[in-house]
């Protein structure tokens, strides 16, 4: 199966947010509107990866950092392209390209309910972080569109 690696662009997002939506485990929500998606691609050039078969998009995974910890966000690939090693080889990109800038340590955000997800982190040999609780705060756009 030749399937290429390269980075997402904003021309991706709907075939992008078709496959989070499908995808078990990946919540698409506000965060995911389409200026945040242009934004994130902008603030982190080149890290978020696409796989295509065919020249149709098959897997993606968003990929940034703050300076000192990558992250790595809503990790997907489609049902039907799984166990052919494209998340593999989307990580691997994300994090040779992390490591290129001078990023050591990698988060993969992973619901906790998403036992596909574990599994497949779990196979790549990351494991599990005995963070305790997250803690969050949501703020409401001034001006929604």
């Amino acid at each position: 199966m030749a399937v290429e690696i390269d980075p997402l662009t904003a021309a991706d997002r709907p075939a992008v947010l078709a496959l989070w939506r499908d995808a078990e485990g990946v919540r698409v929500d506000e965060l995911d509107r389409r200026e945040r998606y242009f934004s994130f691609l902008e603030r982190n050039p080149g890290l978020s990866m696409a796989a295509r078969y065919e020249g149709e998009l098959v897997g993606a995974v968003l990929c940034g950092h703050d300076g000192r910890i990558g992250y790595l966000h809503h990790m997907a690939v489609a049902a039907e392209h799984r166990r052919h090693g494209i998340g593999r080889r989307l990580v691997e990109r994300c994090v040779r390209e992390l490591r290129r800038i001078g990023i050591v340590q990698v988060y993969a955000f992973v619901a906790d309910r998403n036992r596909i997800g574990h599994g497949f982190w779990h196979a790549l040999g990351w494991s599990r972080r005995g963070v305790d609780v997250m803690q969050s705060t949501d703020f409401k756009p001034e001006n929604p569109d």
